[in-house]
């Protein structure tokens, strides 16, 4: 065999960086989790991430939160945790922001850019920023299990989204969608049952 067939193995410095990424992460989660109201075991923050007042926030197992997701508590007056994540959800480029309750049940999957709040903001008064108003429609949202939003879902104070409901890509939910069912539009409307 000649020294040209002897063929060294290449590193590849992309697998090298994910890996680095993985480890950083993991250990980010590690430090991160006694910070929470509760964090499940197997869970994991991919970075960046932000969060206000992770303490009012329960994260179930085996969670994966990607990169750029966002959770928010705003006010601090409800006992206990508000934003709650079931087992094995996972959700990229979140944002979640609770001030009475969000509830997000098993294996439920939040793709890319969802949206999701219990409250708005009042914007009447004229002399004020949208921003300098306070909340109302304050509603809890409650998600079901194994649920699917598509990308850029917004969920709207007051929704519940039943059990393995599937809500399309750039919808808007202003109300109740049921379980097994397929909505989608703005405002989201139910377009179909889902069989089985």
């Amino acid at each position: 065999m000649s020294s040209s067939d002897r063929r060294v193995p290449r590193i590849n410095g992309l697998k090298m960086f994910e890996a680095a990424q993985r480890l950083r992460d993991a250990g980010f989660s590690m430090i991160a989790a006694s910070g929470f109201a509760s964090f499940g075991r197997g869970s994991r923050i991919m970075l960046p991430f932000r969060a206000g007042n992770p303490h009012k926030v329960a994260i179930g197992s085996q969670v994966l939160i990607g990169p750029s997701s966002w959770f928010m508590v705003p006010r601090l007056d409800a006992p206990g945790a508000v934003i709650h994540i079931g087992d094995r959800v996972r959700m990229n480029q979140t944002s979640i922001s609770a001030v009475e309750r969000v509830s997000i049940g098993e294996a439920t999957a939040l793709a890319r850019g969802v949206y999701i709040a219990d409250h708005m903001h009042g914007f009447h008064d004229p002399n004020l920023a949208v921003r300098d108003q306070p909340l109302e429609r304050i509603a809890p949202v409650t998600i079901g299990r194994g649920a699917w939003l598509g990308q850029n879902v917004v969920v709207l104070p007051g929704v519940t989204i039943g059990d393995g409901a599937v809500i399309g890509a750039n919808s808007v939910v202003t109300r109740d969608v049921p379980a097994r069912t397929v909505a989608a539009g703005v405002p989201a409307k139910v377009l179909r049952k889902i069989d089985g």
